[in-house]
């Protein structure tokens, strides 16, 4: 039962092994995202959460400069470049060599980050919401995490976004038309994001998580991003600084069920998390 699928990404023209599960750590450049412990406001709090996360293991540092919580309506584009330049340069300042995702949907914030050397973008809608960030990403040739969301971060919890004829076959299916898309666009590697908490309702929530196998079917690396989310904290009646350990719970069921990154708040619980389950799997005879 071995669900390992190594990675070997081309980023800027270097090749870039990377063994799954790997772990993707969350830093958010804004004051209003739903866990507090991951807002980096200023250049104090930044450059102290990103050296605790390399320090604890972050294969990658994953950068959002506006928030996609349910009910957010973004920033500015301006202020979205401004934060992701400062971080960058504090990045190369003081982290060089640090593989960097830059979490956005807006084609110019892409074009910016790439042109500062950023390893990977992270777009919530898929290309949906701006479809142009599709050509930047191809120009640049690097990886593109691609999520499955329906609506925007303010609408995708209203009841006619969570909708679905069949949840599983839905997502297998938005995502196989995904990757035809993705592949004319001159997009080669990607990542699937199956979206927890977008467009999703608790029960759904923990479908996905319970099915999260059957997306090896699409062959691609699969990234779970369910660190303190409300799916978690509501279900246990806490908050999103309170759910910590319900998180582990969770990241356990998604490795076992074949996620490849875990994006999280929390890198030294979630690597612990994957030393323990690499135990568990490698002692099958």
């Amino acid at each position: 039962m071995n669900h390992r699928l190594n990675g070997l990404f081309q980023i800027h023209e270097k090749l870039y092994p990377m063994a799954f599960p790997a772990v993707m750590g969350i830093i958010n450049l804004t004051d209003d995202s739903f866990y507090s412990g991951s807002r980096a406001e200023n250049e104090d709090s930044f450059l102290r959460i990103l050296e605790k996360q390399i320090a604890e293991g972050a294969d990658i540092i994953d950068l959002g400069a506006s928030s996609s919580r349910p009910g957010s309506a973004p920033v500015c584009e301006n202020q979205e470049q401004e934060r992701i330049h400062k971080a960058l340069e504090l990045i190369k300042l003081h982290a060089s060599g640090t593989l960097v995702s830059v979490d956005t949907w807006r084609s110019s914030v892409a074009e910016l980050a790439l042109r500062k050397g950023v390893s990977m973008i992270n777009d919530i809608s898929a290309g949906s919401l701006d479809p142009d960030i599709l050509k930047v990403v191809a120009q640049y040739k690097v990886p593109y995490i691609a999520m499955h969301m329906r609506g925007t971060p303010e609408h995708m919890h209203l009841p006619q976004n969570q909708v679905y004829d069949h949840l599983i076959p839905d997502l297998i299916k938005f995502f196989a038309f995904k990757l035809d898309e993705l592949r004319g666009a001159g997009i080669h590697q990607v990542i699937l994001d199956p979206g927890f908490g977008f467009s999703k309702n608790i029960r759904q929530n923990f479908s996905l998580l319970r099915n999260l196998s059957q997306f090896r079917i699409l062959e691609r690396p699969i990234l779970v991003g369910i660190s303190r989310k409300s799916m978690i904290y509501k279900t246990l009646g806490q908050n999103a600084e309170e759910a910590l350990n319900g998180t582990t719970a969770a990241h356990m069921l998604a490795l076992v069920q074949g996620a490849s990154i875990l994006r999280v708040h929390d890198v030294r619980e979630a690597r612990e998390t994957i030393k323990i389950y690499e135990s568990y799997r490698d002692s099958e005879t």
